[in-house]
């Protein structure tokens, strides 16, 4: 897309900060535009000049709605034309943000329950980490559970921020207690706070739910998977053996989920 005909619906933003988890993994912040509003858990599209030409892509936004900025968390996809060029912006490059923001993953679409199951592979823990930044969250839920698949553990970011989240809630009352579970798939000998496996292996074996003392089911249970797609199938299928059901737009049903890839 040309440039002027993006710049009706983007808004040129500037880019703040490159936090580099691994060679692979970074977080990055832009300014926000004026007037912009999301919904923890929704994503934005972004958009980068690229040989005088608009390319855009979509992430989900890991900042909290109530802050200023906007922040992201992606992987560099090896010869990918977006990524390989936003690795190698610096503070102040421009970085096109659409106005609108999109996606139907968010909390407050569940209308029961009182656990909230949040599995995410790699970059798709990004949507939960805004939605663990609002006190409305763990007030609506007595058990929040976040279930982070890696390959090797140096790709868990986010460990501080999360143990931080935690302490904020109990310092401040907000309410539900959270449980953080860590799953590696390729490192032979993970450390002894990690889970080793796949998430749907530990899904399917009962391994997820020993830990935290709680059963994924219908009546109590409400889930959100995100990350691969092969994941987030499988996850689908192992739900529904269960008698679990996705959410509807009229309501009812147990689990949603969005393919991060």
């Amino acid at each position: 897309m040309n440039l002027d005909a993006y710049a009706e619906k983007a808004s040129c933003e500037r880019l703040l900060s490159v936090h580099r988890w691994t060679d692979k993994l970074l977080t990055f912040r832009t300014t926000r535009p004026a007037g912009y509003q999301f919904v923890a858990g929704q994503f934005a599209r972004l958009g980068l000049e690229i040989d005088g030409e608009i390319v855009s892509r979509a992430y989900s936004i890991t900042s909290s709605p109530a802050e200023d900025v906007l922040e992201y968390y992606a992987i560099v996809v090896p010869d990918g034309k977006f990524t390989t060029f936003l690795d190698g912006l610096t503070p102040g490059a421009p970085v096109w943000v659409e106005k609108l923001s999109y996606g139907f993953m968010t909390a407050d679409r569940f209308v029961d329950g009182n656990a909230l199951w949040m599995l995410a592979t790699g970059t798709g823990l990004g949507p939960y980490l805004s939605m663990l930044q609002q006190p409305e969250v763990w007030q609506r839920f007595a058990h929040l559970v976040v279930v982070h698949g890696v390959r090797h553990h140096e790709e868990l970011a986010y460990r501080d921020q999360l143990d931080a989240l935690r302490d904020k809630a109990s310092a401040e009352g907000w309410g539900g207690r959270l449980h953080t579970l860590r799953a590696v798939t390729r490192d032979d000998r993970p450390a002894a706070d990690l889970l080793r496996g796949r998430i749907t292996t530990l899904l399917r074996d009962g391994s997820l739910e020993r830990v935290v003392g709680a059963e994924i089911e219908a009546q109590h249970a409400r889930v959100m998977a995100c990350g691969n797609p092969e994941m987030v199938t499988e996850v689908r299928e192992i739900l529904r053996d269960r008698g679990m059901t996705p959410l509807r737009r009229n309501g009812g049903g147990q689990f949603v989920t969005e393919d991060y890839w």
